[in-house]
């Protein structure tokens, strides 16, 4: 886990998988690399970014920059989810499951860097279907990114918070 001061706040990457790609040229092989990232600030926001480079460094590098333009807000309450949730994308399904105070966070590799990387601190998943990086990365943030905040969800309905 890595910290950094930009923008005046503090982020946190994560690097979810690197893959060494090799294309066969007639002097050889030439090797690269490419890396997902997760990059968030602990508090509610979250993005991924995907970095190709000849070096794994600056592969991370740029899945860091790409991350950050991809932010996204998450709807959190008391350090896990407002509700269930299943995130898709491709053949790839993330199961969310909000947890009581104490529990941790039950995740695998992928969906363990997203989570971490948002700021959730009790949660319960299972990754349903493909289990590739790539697909788990960007189903748990596109499920997490359907959750609404009780607020939202009444302003939309026209009614108060306490009448949910």
């Amino acid at each position: 886990m890595f910290r950094k001061e930009t923008d005046d706040n503090l982020l946190i990457d994560k690097v979810v998988h690197i893959n060494r790609v090799s294309k066969v040229h007639k002097g050889g092989r030439s090797f690269s690399f490419s890396a997902i990232v997760v990059v968030g600030d602990g508090q509610g926001s979250v993005g991924y970014g995907l970095g190709k480079a000849k070096e794994v460094p600056e592969a991370i590098k740029k899945g860091v920059e790409n991350a950050k333009k991809n932010m996204v807000a998450i709807a959190l309450v008391d350090g896990t989810i407002p509700y269930e949730v299943t995130g898709k994308y491709g053949a790839g399904r993330v199961f969310l499951k909000p947890a009581s105070q104490g529990t941790g966070v039950i995740a695998g590799g992928a969906v363990r860097a997203v989570l971490e990387a948002v700021g959730v601190e009790n949660i319960l998943t299972k990754c349903m279907g493909s289990n590739n990086p790539h697909n788990v990365v960007k189903a748990t943030i596109k499920g997490l990114a359907t959750l609404q905040s009780r607020e939202k969800a009444a302003a939309k309905r026209g009614l108060k918070v306490e009448q949910l």
